[in-house]
């Protein structure tokens, strides 16, 4: 179980440094290291990333680092298709659910080593808000479904479109998450009671304690340690970790 720990410590450092990666760690934790079922871990995934993304955009808010535009221009529509996005996962088996994260995994891993976090070129102009709100509509129904925050996805956005600086971006990604996974979260509390499966709330509560620690110490380390080495190494375990999610979950599909 210590394994679990360490696990929980580094999802939050990861949100805490980067504004992404770290719930993209949660599920295979919450499946591999604790022995969770494939959809309740996929549910207190998005439990646990709320607590920490929540209260790790705190520090963030109180230097004026998150963007109230952005919040609500993706972060509204990413919240209505989380919802939906857990809606639709009662129609499908844990299995695939998992292999669509494995796909996820790995996308998140090529947009880091591209390095698209990079600066705004100088002048460009901000994305239309219907474009804004409808890159957050489709990231949020990636949330619900497969139980990650998106910030891998979203940090780009909001440096390449929305005009962001790094440091802004990350804690307007931070809020973002929240948002997305609260809402997620809140439609899984129904699936799983309609199919008969349990919540672990004590897991939740204490996995979002361990990874608001993480996130803080993240927050902290953030201006001491080369963002751009961190990301690529983070890459390098996210093509480990979802080439086997894939090929295990292929195989049962097949199987």
């Amino acid at each position: 179980m210590i394994w679990a720990w360490a696990g929980a410590l580094l999802i939050g450092l990861t949100l805490g440094l980067l504004g992404s990666g770290g719930s993209i760690l949660t599920v295979p934790v919450l499946v591999y290291l604790v022995g969770e079922p494939d959809t309740v871990a996929i549910a207190e995934s998005l439990g646990i990333v709320t607590i920490i993304s929540l209260v790790g955009t705190i520090p963030f808010i109180l230097k004026r680092l998150v963007d109230g535009r952005s919040v609500v221009l993706f972060g509204v529509p990413g919240m209505v298709g989380a919802y939906a996005g857990a809606f639709f996962s009662k129609f499908v088996p844990g299995s695939v659910q998992l292999l669509v994260f494995a796909v996820v995994m790995l996308l998140a891993a090529s947009m880091m080593f591209s390095n698209r976090t990079g600066r705004p070129a100088p002048g460009r102009p901000r994305m239309a808000a219907w474009k804004i709100a409808l890159e957050g509509l489709a990231v949020g129904v990636i949330t619900g479904f497969v139980g990650v925050g998106g910030g891998f996805l979203i940090v780009p956005a909001l440096v390449l479109f929305g005009g962001l600086t790094m440091h802004m971006a990350v804690g307007t990604s931070l809020a973002i998450i929240a948002l997305k996974s609260i809402s997620g979260f809140y439609k899984y509390v129904d699936v799983m009671r309609d199919a008969g499966l349990a919540i672990d709330w004590e897991l939740i509560l204490l996995f979002g304690a361990v990874g608001v620690a993480g996130s803080f110490a993240g927050n902290m380390l953030g201006a001491r340690i080369s963002q751009e080495r961190l990301k690529k190494g983070f890459a390098v375990f996210m093509v480990v970790m979802g080439v086997i999610i894939f090929a295990q979950n292929v195989g049962a599909l097949i199987a």
